[in-house]
């Protein structure tokens, strides 16, 4: 894909369902009472693959056109045996949450991903689940796909989470649905809490207190109807673009904004970003607003602490927007992004360096010297949808064309994206 230079973006766009409450609201659904439809769904590849997985486990779910399904639950205990092996893709998401879920079943299944998911680590989800009671066998110590799970009744557990991991919180609530009695679990620092919020929206019994969570034994759950909002993780690259892109102006329409998700709005307004939240309310316990982003002039930051896991999945645009501003803006405590799609320190590093960027990797992040030049390149994805995008936003700013060399990766949870790009631009 050939990414021009852009001397103006304006318009008001909606972007993609949320991938993490698409991929929940199809779990939770799946083992619920009832039909639970679901609108503003992500067809994204990866929350296709959780569809995938549960209709091979006897699930009926529908797809509808304009983003909708309905999902036909059989009930906390009525998924039955796979005949095949539960095939995730490239979705972390769908393979560490369906570790959990499956723990506690009465048959054993298999999962395994693609290539990357292969070398994602599963040791975090499995090591707890086993203090539980879970028999999980997998390769490396258990510790990568291809994992083989003999679902047994569970025990509750205390577990102090070593990293502030919103998937390995949501892989031990889904286990806790089958535990014998309490599951309590506690958070170094507070991770997105969408499990939370929709699992009480099914009726499940989840208390937040501090940075305790307390999750009940229940009966059941109810089928329920589900309004997903828009990925703030897919409209951080439009709020980027509009920040760093002169005379624009970009109103991004019924957007997430769980206070857990919104480190990006803070990050971008602490560099000096000029953006405005409106049309404010909330939607199956999701708060949800539009938002408005002006061209504005950057300046440097640190990021570093317990807003990394407020955005650990933007840090890829944050570092563009900190290339282009003045000054030096360090990234820290991002280890986490190792061990994603690609390892995003390393590849950001890289790609951004091929546009002139003055920016140097660290053990747990980087180091950018901002407001030089950006050059246009050739960028590589390494496959991975975030560095796509990235890099696409990366070329609005450079001085010359770029090409962006595996943009297919896109698709994972942005189909769409640069047809709404091109429309933005002047």
């Amino acid at each position: 894909m050939t990414v021009n230079p852009s001397k103006k973006l304006q318009g008001e766009i909606i972007v993609p369902g949320d991938k993490s409450i698409s991929h929940r609201a199809v779990m939770f659904g799946a083992i619920a009472q009832g039909i639970t439809e679901v609108d503003g769904f992500l067809m994204g590849l990866d929350c296709l693959s959780t569809i995938e997985c549960f209709a091979k486990m006897g699930v009926q779910i529908e797809i509808f056109p304009r983003n909708k399904i309905k999902i036909h639950g059989n009930g906390l205990h009525g998924l039955k045996a796979p005949t095949s092996t539960l095939y995730t893709g490239n979705s972390g998401t769908t393979t560490r949450l369906l570790i959990g879920l499956l723990a506690g079943q009465k048959f054993e299944s298999t999962i395994d991903g693609d290539e990357s998911i292969r070398k994602r680590p599963m040791q975090r989800v499995v090591s707890p689940l086993k203090e539980m009671g879970a028999h999980i066998t997998g390769q490396e110590n258990d510790n990568y796909c291809p994992l083989t799970i003999k679902g047994r009744p569970l025990q509750g557990i205390r577990y102090k989470l070593p990293i502030a991991s919103a998937q390995l919180k949501s892989a031990l609530l889904l286990a806790s649905l089958y535990a014998e009695d309490q599951v309590l679990i506690i958070e170094p620092q507070k991770s997105r809490d969408h499990s939370e919020l929709m699992l009480n929206y099914f009726g499940a019994n989840i208390t937040m207190e501090g940075d305790t969570i307390y999750s009940r034994p229940v009966s059941k759950l109810e089928a329920q109807h589900i309004t997903v909002p828009g990925d703030i993780s897919s409209a951080a690259y439009f709020l980027t673009a509009g920040l760093i892109v002169p005379n624009s102006e970009i109103t991004i329409k019924n957007v997430g904004i769980n206070p857990t998700r919104t480190g990006i709005i803070d990050v971008l307004t602490a560099m000096g970003g000029n953006i405005k939240t409106s049309n404010i309310r909330t939607v199956n316990n999701e708060p949800i607003g539009d938002i408005t982003v002006y061209s504005s002039s950057l300046s440097g930051t640190v990021i570093e602490g317990d807003i990394i896991p407020r955005l650990i999945d933007e840090i890829p645009v944050i570092a563009v927007a900190a290339s282009v501003a003045k000054g030096t803006t360090i990234i820290k405590d991002a280890q986490e992004l190792k061990v994603k799609e690609s390892n995003r320190i390393q590849t950001v590093v890289t790609e951004l360096k091929k546009a002139g960027v003055d920016i140097t990797e660290t053990e747990d992040g980087m180091i950018i010297h901002g407001g030089k030049n950006i050059h246009g390149a050739a960028f590589e994805s390494y496959g991975d949808h975030r560095i796509a995008m990235a890099m696409s936003i990366t070329a609005l700013a450079a001085d010359s064309p770029s090409t962006i060399h595996g943009t297919e990766a896109v698709d994972i949870s942005f189909p769409g994206f640069f047809e709404v790009l091109k429309g933005l631009q002047q």
